[in-house]
């Protein structure tokens, strides 16, 4: 098994550009040249992006190009899980502090409201030096997890799981997404690795912000090192995720004998050694029968300390969104934020 790392929107741009040679819908491969199919051996079996959303967009630009699907919802090469992450809250203990006593909990709706606050941290409650509430959020155009912090965003101020075309154009939903995106100190310097930043830099990227829960387990250790203040993490009521699908090659460029090949290594996956080892990533596993705190080396056995819950209660799953929605709301984010 070759495995080569690809950043999840990197990689969808390399598929939307065709950069795999994947083959035109009448062209079969015993129909190409020697060298042609030898180029053909380093097509991919096997994707496994950050989220379903990649593989829906993905999969929409081949069956209008080809007229088929290429990745598969059902069946035995359906996409499947491999892990979970959720988009939690992290804040500084400072900063949620204050902002617990201001408006009792925290959510997108009070995070909008300390983002807009004219006179800063003093009007909230904290301390001058603070300055101005900044948030963290990731980059849109670099991390898909920008894209699922809007969408839990408009799940909450709408009140539902299921978010529109229609909902994300909608002019006084922008206003708020404005104000809200504002808060973010530079979306132009923020690498793909917002947690990272977040523990590198501290307030100077943000007081605090919605990021994946396995980015800021991860990063934890390196908060509490650098900095005084530590990080405390807080579940949304309206919830989105990461599940990490192991997604197959459904087309005539990959063999039956390298399609069953890739089930096996899903297998491999999904086994129980493997889904404890995840847990040191502080990744939920997707093998029911492995708990987050099946190990002594689990994130969340360790962090539990900083809010981190095994199980998480209280909450609304948002749906899927479809290509529509995430385009919608990446072009948004390109014409009123990137500017």
């Amino acid at each position: 098994v070759e495995i080569i790392a690809v950043d999840g929107l990197t990689a969808l741009g390399r598929w939307d550009r065709n950069e795999f040679g994947a083959l035109e819908a009448d062209v079969r491969p015993e129909d190409l040249s020697e060298a042609e199919q030898q180029a053909l051996e380093e097509f991919p079996t096997v994707w496994i992006p950050d989220s379903r959303y990649l593989v829906e967009l993905a999969n929409a630009s081949y069956k209008e190009r080809l007229g088929r699907d290429v990745f598969l919802t059902d069946g035995e090469y359906r996409a499947r899980p491999i892990a979970i992450s959720l988009f939690a809250w992290g804040i500084y203990n400072t900063r949620a502090d204050v902002l617990a006593t201001k408006y009792g909990e925290i959510n997108w709706e009070s995070i909008h409201d300390a983002a807009v606050a004219r006179g800063g941290w003093p009007e909230l409650g904290g301390e001058p030096g603070w300055g101005f509430f900044k948030l963290v959020v990731p980059n849109p155009s670099k991390n898909v997890g920008g894209l699922a912090a809007m969408i839990s965003a408009a799940g909450e101020l709408y009140g539902r799981t299921d978010i529109s075309v229609e909902d994300v154009t909608d002019p006084e939903f922008q206003a708020w997404l404005t104000e809200l995106m504002g808060a973010v100190t530079d979306f132009s310097s923020s690498s793909a690795y917002t947690a990272e930043d977040f523990a590198l830099f501290g307030y100077s990227v943000g007081d605090g912000g919605q990021l994946l829960e396995s980015d800021l387990l991860q990063n934890m250790q390196g908060i509490l090192t650098r900095w005084e203040d530590p990080l405390q993490i807080y579940y949304p009521e309206y919830l989105t995720w990461f599940d990490f699908p192991f997604t197959v090659w459904v087309g005539p460029e990959t063999s039956a004998i390298q399609k069953n090949a890739a089930l096996e290594f899903q297998r491999f996956l999904l086994s129980d050694s493997q889904q404890q080892a995840a847990l040191a990533y502080g990744l939920r596993p997707a093998n029911p029968n492995i708990p987050v705190d099946a190990t002594g080396d689990s994130l969340f056995v360790k962090w539990a300390d900083q809010g981190v819950q095994p199980i998480v209660p209280r909450t609304t799953a948002m749906r899927s969104p479809d290509r529509d929605v995430l385009l919608s709301l990446l072009r948004w984010f390109e014409l009123n934020v990137t500017q």
